[in-house]
């Protein structure tokens, strides 16, 4: 299914916040008559001061389409406007300005057999693509490898290990698996008979994994990088 236009500035109110990890917060929203929206997709939020200042960030979604709220997750980041509102001050209830859905290019079409890299935040379309394969029915074209610095660090950590992600934690041993990134020899056996690589997350962790696909083989033409920086607040 294509995606829909893009739709203008439309309202979005906050109905469940929590924090699923020391420097998350996680924040479903309602949002009236909002479009159909695809795995790997995003929007702008835009905040707005009385004196009419804006700032605007962007966040992947995790929901499904066919979850009645936008759930999207933000990383606090020091001095970072948006991000430092979103999880100080804004509230359940509260009311924020939207705009989205926005991509096409990091977006699972639900057809191709894909793999997806992601480590931190960016594990986030992620979580949408295996909401959507779980509902279809399709997880046999969906393979996740998520890196964090520990368990409790990686936000979705549960729910990608119950779909049947490869996980990995950078500080801390897990199931006899020792502290570090993926390997060439963890990867490969889940790049068989995949047609694209998704990559999402930091700068410098979108540049290991890009550089590790190739190197266990698949084509630069087959990966899609979604890379975020530190002014990402």
């Amino acid at each position: 299914m294509a995606p829909a236009p893009m739709a203008a500035w439309s309202d979005g109110r906050i109905i469940e916040k929590d924090q699923p990890t020391p420097t998350t917060v996680r924040l479903r929203l309602h949002v009236d008559d909002r479009p159909h929206h695809l795995p790997g997709q995003h929007y702008i939020l835009r905040l707005r001061a009385p004196d009419g200042y804006t700032a605007q960030r962007s966040y992947s979604l995790a929901s499904d389409s066919d979850d009645p709220l936008l759930e999207m997750l933000v990383e606090r980041q020091p001095d970072g406007e948006v991000s430092e509102f979103l999880a100080d001050v804004a509230e359940v209830g509260d009311v924020l300005e939207l705009r989205g859905p926005i991509g096409r290019w990091f977006v699972w079409d639900t057809k191709s057999r894909v793999l997806c890299l992601v480590g931190g935040t960016g594990v986030v379309p992620a979580v949408a693509m295996a909401r959507t394969a779980r509902r279809l029915g399709r997880t046999d074209l969906l393979r996740i490898a998520a890196m964090g610095r520990s368990r409790d660090e990686l936000a979705y950590a549960s729910e990608l290990e119950r779909y049947g992600a490869t996980l990995a934690f950078t500080r801390a041993d897990v199931d006899g698996r020792p502290a570090g990134p993926f390997t060439a020899a963890e990867l490969t056996p889940l790049l068989e008979g995949v047609d694209l690589g998704y990559v999402c997350g930091s700068a410098r962790f979108a540049s290991y994994a890009e550089d590790l696909l190739v190197a266990c083989g698949l084509d630069p033409g087959a990966i899609r990088v979604e890379r975020f920086g530190p002014t990402g607040d």
